[in-house]
């Protein structure tokens, strides 16, 4: 049975767990706020919160839920739309848009305000209101009203009680009341383990895009439920992140955003806020599109993937052999990936992720790169570059980075290495652009990356000349 609190409502349900988080919500409960749009989690019209108990405070993120399943909110609060409503007035997200004249068809509205919500009982300081938008669409181009919006909601934030967080929330008239009882009703839930033993799910995010029919018929096997797959681990120089670990685990992350000083506006480029917070690094791996974002990131890294039988016991391979073919890799069908690790970066080692795509966010790669240098006085003695929408699969640059090793990065030398580049690469002409398109572009992002990292040391007139 799955045991979760539903808005203010505790659910106990046989449902199997491959159901869609949406259709449960709208036709098992009968909430009809939850829209349905894309069911492809582009849209945002189904968004609704998901709250989990952690040191007896919960902890709310925004998802898309057409493509997230129903098991895996076992143990947790769900928040829709109409668990946010007051009884006889609007809640300061919903007052916000009306004072500002932000809803126009209405059909997308109770997805903003659901991620208005989040953002207040999140209040990520690093992050504005319509960041936490940026994963809903309004077709009636309503956006600077509802970014206006947004700037009224922070504004009245920032008197918040971060001390007594929920209880101001629900004093300006955020949240009901009922919020507080929650994590006392989550710790007294009864959440056993699921069983499960069809289709290997993570999140979702590529999975019910594609087959979210199929997978409602099953109990599937989820791998979110495995805690101990989420840690981001520091020791003896090497970094290991979990496979279950999300985009925005990594973004939270000091560490990393030590060592990746520009982390989050890499990270931005991936998705949207609602995928963000679901989309796993495992489950991007075995998506295996040779545009994949985070394979790209991880390429040029020089990572190690380590992979468990279900009989316990694991192997590591090299990432770069991970991929073998188009959408086809080395995994088992009884094999799961657990962890990435790399090695942590020098003082004198380089990194840099560019992207190019139709909308600068919320999109899919036409090309994505990235790249790795260690210099020392001047001349590299370790590259890694990886490049996706150039082959069948996220392409690790074994000839270009050996071609670097030994040499001063100069003009001369990138272009080069530009050569060696394109003698690796096959694109071929899709809807993303022609070959000849794609080509261009791995070369303006190979050389995006010395002119980010070395603006020194290189000249982009010499470059194109």
């Amino acid at each position: 049975m799955i045991h979760f609190i539903l808005n203010n409502k505790t659910i106990k349900t046989p449902e199997k767990s491959g159901v869609t988080l949406l259709d449960f919500i709208r036709e098992n409960q009968q909430l009809k706020g939850t829209k349905i749009g894309c069911r492809e989690g582009d849209c945002g019209a189904c968004t609704v919160l998901v709250g989990e108990l952690n040191n007896n405070k919960i902890s709310y993120q925004s998802i898309t839920s057409c493509i997230s399943p129903l098991g895996n909110v076992h143990g947790k609060h769900i928040v829709t739309i109409e668990g946010i409503n007051l009884p006889k007035k609007l809640n300061s997200a919903q007052e916000a848009m009306s004072n500002n004249y932000a809803t126009q068809c209405g059909f997308c509205t109770p997805g903003f305000v659901v991620s208005m919500t989040g953002f207040a009982l999140e209040n990520d300081k690093n992050k504005t209101c319509n960041d936490a938008v940026s994963g809903n669409i309004c077709r009636c181009t309503g956006y600077k009203s509802i970014e206006k919006a947004g700037f009224e909601i922070e504004e009245k934030l920032l008197q918040k009680d971060e001390n007594n967080k929920i209880a101001w929330l629900i004093q300006e008239g955020f949240i009901p009341n009922y919020f507080e009882e929650i994590p006392n009703r989550i710790k007294d839930l009864k959440v056993e383990k699921l069983n499960s033993e069809g289709t290997k799910v993570a999140n979702g995010t590529d999975l019910y895009v594609r087959y979210a029919d199929d997978l409602s018929e099953e109990n599937i096997e989820l791998l979110s439920s495995k805690k101990d797959l989420k840690n981001i681990v520091f020791s003896n120089g090497i970094c290991s992140i979990g496979a279950n670990a999300t985009v925005t685990n990594m973004n939270e992350s000091l560490k990393l955003q030590t060592l990746f000083p520009k982390l989050k506006q890499f990270l931005k480029l991936v998705s949207s806020e609602q995928i963000r917070n679901m989309g796993t690094l495992g489950g991007n791996f075995v998506n295996a599109s040779p545009i994949g974002d985070m394979s790209i990131f991880f390429l040029a890294l020089n990572s190690i993937l380590t992979i468990q039988h279900k009989n316990g016991s694991e192997r590591t391979i090299p990432f770069q052999e991970f991929h073998q073919d188009y959408k086809k890799y080395d995994l088992q069908e009884d094999e799961i990936l657990t962890s990435i690790s790399f090695p942590v970066p020098s003082k004198n080692t380089f990194f840099n992720f560019e992207k190019v795509s139709k909308r600068t966010h919320l999109d899919i790669a036409s090309v994505n790169s990235s790249g790795r240098i260690t210099l020392e006085n001047n001349t590299v003695t370790d590259a890694h570059f990886s490049i996706g929408g150039v082959a069948a699969i996220p392409k690790y640059l074994f000839k270009t980075g050996e071609f670097l090793v030994g040499k001063e990065i100069n003009n001369q030398t990138i272009k080069e290495a530009e050569t060696v580049l394109q003698s690796e690469i096959a694109p071929i002409s899709d809807v993303r652009g022609t070959s000849e398109y794609k080509r261009l572009l791995a070369k303006q992002l190979f050389f995006a990356h010395f002119i980010e990292l070395f603006p020194s040391k290189v000249e982009l007139q010499k470059l194109i000349a």
